[in-house]
């Protein structure tokens, strides 16, 4: 399959109504989408195993096509993975290409990526920071990790609205699976005022937090 039959293929896979839908959630007229459903734009992904390069080499032409690019490159090993990430770094131009963007491979190798993770926090593009927020949220919420996650929340720069709704997701997780040390962070106030009270609004949406555990948290609004 080369570019052209790709893009064909995306063509006939697309959904006008899916479309509509999908543009109004990314918020974003400037983004060129078809409609295609993340089943298929995964199953289209697997098509391209051991030619990510040539991929990647490809017009960014529809949100679809960086999609695919994302989905390949996350499936590889470790090692090759991380050698395209910059690549795959520079295609999130949208929070769905970034929250998409979860390569399995990081799980096993956390400690070693964490020097990725604090190049993006200090990016100047905003999906880069996001896509560093989300790496701690889909891989490093744990106890070990707690110090590094907070130390991220706390330099993050979160004066753009995704990369606010990041922090606030994150510190929310932190929440409810670390109860004690994520309301002993909330208390040092090192989150903006809308950041700190959206973390605690997300996290009371939780049903994992017992009622008394939400009225605390309710009480910590700044």
């Amino acid at each position: 399959m080369n570019y052209e039959e790709l893009l064909a293929e995306l063509r006939a896979l697309a959904d006008e109504k899916y479309r509509d839908f999908h543009k109004k959630l990314l918020a974003d007229d400037n983004i060129v989408v078809l409609g295609v459903r993340v089943p298929a734009l995964r199953r289209l992904a697997g098509y391209f195993r051991g030619r990510e390069d040539e991929l990647l080499s490809w017009p960014d032409s529809c949100y679809e096509i960086k999609f695919i690019k994302l989905a390949a490159v996350a499936a590889m090993p470790y090692e090759q993975f991380v050698v395209r990430l910059e690549n795959c770094v520079s295609l999130m131009d949208c929070w769905a290409l970034c929250d998409c963007f979860s390569p399995k491979c990081i799980r096993q190798n956390r400690r070693s990526f964490i020097p990725y993770i604090q190049k993006y926090l200090s990016d100047e593009r905003p999906f880069a920071v996001r896509f560093a927020i989300t790496a701690l949220l889909s891989f490093y919420v744990e106890e070990q990790y707690l110090d590094l996650i907070f130390d991220c929340c706390a330099r993050a720069d979160t004066s753009h609205y995704y990369v606010h709704m990041a922090v606030a997701w994150l510190v929310a997780e932190v929440l409810v699976k670390h109860y004690d040390r994520g309301v002993a962070f909330l208390k040092q106030e090192f989150l903006t005022v809308r950041t700190h009270n959206k973390a605690i609004c997300k996290a009371k949406e939780s049903y994992r937090l017992a009622p008394e555990q939400k009225i605390y948290l309710n009480n910590l609004k700044r």
